[in-house]
């Protein structure tokens, strides 16, 4: 077997590595195909196991690759004299076991956080809390859960490497030149403990989740990605904007807990203004009534005030409160409606316009 492996190592790794490379293509697109064609109580079991087969294969596919490659220095670089299948045995019965419990351990350790995590996460987060959706929760929850997945995996990897660098060599020197290396590079990565420090403190007090909008750093937008080191955004034209942790000053939150309708609508001076706060509220009750609205108001929307004297008409302001990131949606369709009812009702929606009097009073 092993000499079959040196003549035909060239053509096994070529084909190893191209399986290794369709089952990464593939693996995206057939889990969304089964999630399309499997029901939905069953699509969580059927995705998993379909994972655990690409993964199965892969893994073999690798430690194939491996092996190929083993036989391809054996045969073309001349060094059987003591790579033989000899010496790659007694490594194997005195390292080779160990190394793959610890990467199997490894492995294991990685299921039961990427499984632990977020059940805990989700239960923890479900309960109540005072001002506090569900949607909001939700969002907490698979923030928390990136950040603590990525910490996890981090971990693991670096525990894997100490403990099979630790057969070969002593690991305590390592960590203490690693120890200084540290300090001499915390000298010069303020910035970056900086960061660190400043996006636990964005998870310890909730500033923002994963799916919020928000400012930070005067960049508005979608919340994409949060992490120790930075906070990615993107903005309404699609730009996606990296602000590190440290440089965030003031975080202002758009859809935390709930969100507020701010609205001035612009009447002309001539307006009965009664008659036209009816409308704008009549609008209003109308749109609040509807199945679709009432689902994502809060409060009926309605005037507050006549805001504002200006130089081409009267400012008339409406609130109301609504559900999280559903403020614009509504303010554009309170537009379309009073825009509507003002043209059926008569209602001058000004702009601006200058009179010129030579040299007569304005009442002549």
């Amino acid at each position: 077997m092993w000499g079959w492996f040196i003549n035909n190592g060239l053509w096994v790794l070529i084909c190893a590595g191209v399986a290794v490379v369709l089952l990464l293509y593939f693996n995206e697109r057939v889990r969304n195909i089964i999630a399309k064609l499997v029901p939905a109580k069953w699509k969580g079991k059927a995705i998993g196991s379909v994972t655990a087969i690409f993964w199965t294969i892969e893994g073999i596919a690798v430690v194939v690759m491996i092996i190929a490659f083993v036989a391809i220095t054996l045969s073309e670089e001349g060094v059987g004299a003591f790579l033989t299948p000899q010496s790659i045995q007694n490594w194997f019965l005195d390292h080779g076991i160990s190394n793959l419990i610890i990467l199997l351990v490894g492995v294991v350790l990685w299921v039961i956080i990427k499984r632990a995590i977020p059940a805990l996460v989700n239960r923890i987060m479900t309960r109540p809390r005072r001002g506090e959706s569900r949607e909001g929760l939700r969002r907490r929850a698979d923030t928390l859960q990136a950040v603590f997945l990525g910490l996890g995996k981090i971990l693991i990897i670096l525990m894997v490497i100490l403990v099979i660098l630790s057969e070969y060599v002593s690991v305590g020197p390592l960590l203490a030149g690693l120890g200084v290396v540290g300090i001499a590079v915390g000298f010069g990565a303020q910035y970056l403990i900086r960061d660190l420090i400043a996006g636990v403190f964005i998870l310890i007090e909730n500033q923002y989740r994963v799916g919020d909008v928000a400012k930070v750093a005067d960049v508005t937008g979608l919340v994409e990605e949060i992490n120790l080191r930075k906070t990615v955004l993107r903005d309404l034209d699609g730009i996606v904007h990296h602000v590190p942790n440290g440089e965030i000053r003031v975080a202002s939150n758009y859809s935390r807990h709930f969100a507020r309708v701010n609205l001035d609508i612009s009447v002309s001076y001539g307006t009965d203004l009664d008659f036209a706060i009816g409308v704008i509220n009549r609008v209003c009750k109308e749109m609040a009534e509807e199945e679709q609205w009432s689902q994502v108001m809060r409060t009926t929307p309605q005037v507050l005030r006549v805001n504002n004297l200006g130089d081409s008409g009267i400012d008339i302001k409406i609130i109301g409160d609504v559900k999280p990131l559903e403020q614009w949606n509504i303010m554009g369709q309170l537009r379309l409606r009073i825009k509507k009812a003002f043209d059926a009702e008569g209602i001058e929606i000004p702009w601006p316009h200058t009179k010129v009097y030579f040299g007569n009073k304005p009442g002549d």
